[in-house]
């Protein structure tokens, strides 16, 4: 994998973190406490899948904890480290989706996507988190889990629908036409 890093990742980061913590405030409850269907996680895995890995991880990362300090007045620190784990496994495989070539779109690259943010939910919300509840909160062990399954499946419909999406939108129009050029 060849990590890039320029202005154009900057600038996603930036409008990235930006829009994840507007989006903070659209929650679809579930019957779960405190775990809420967030389109926040479809931003950021777009922006992973097209901007790579350090675009994602920081993204989930900081528009999490800006989000949570914003409007709740304290960060859940078991919650946002998640977000940034799967920001930053769906951004490890952007060269493979190519999506700013104007390559995704096909069904191949649409699965694969989808069994990427899978596996990164999967990681990040039915290990990551209530390990790091249990850890650093002393939270029960069934409220965690119950938790961290809801969010593992609530984010993949979420990233599945809208993310895929946003890739294919982009994919077929935005990467043809980006205003973003270098100067001289």
């Amino acid at each position: 994998m060849k990590l890039k890093f320029g202005i154009k990742e900057v600038v996603a980061i930036g409008i990235g973190t930006a829009l994840f913590v507007a989006l903070t405030q659209i929650q679809i409850p579930t019957p779960i406490p405190n775990t809420y269907l967030q389109p926040r996680m479809a931003v950021m895995a777009f922006l992973a899948a097209v901007f790579g890995p350090v675009v994602g991880g920081i993204v989930g990362l900081l528009g999490h904890a800006l989000g949570d300090a914003l409007f709740y007045g304290s960060v859940w620190w078991s919650w946002v480290f998640p977000d940034g784990v799967v920001g930053l496994i769906i951004g490890l495989f952007a060269a493979k989706y190519a999506i700013r070539e104007g390559g995704f779109g096909s069904t191949k690259s649409i699965v694969f996507f989808n069994v990427i943010q899978v596996v990164s939910n999967a990681v990040a919300w039915i290990v990551v988190a209530p390990l790091l509840d249990i850890i650093i909160y002393a939270e029960p062990v069934s409220k965690v889990f119950a938790q961290g399954a809801f969010a593992f499946v609530g984010n993949i419909i979420i990233i599945g629908i809208l993310g895929t999406l946003l890739c294919v939108g982009y994919s077929s129009i935005g990467a043809k036409s980006s205003s973003l050029t270098k100067e001289d």
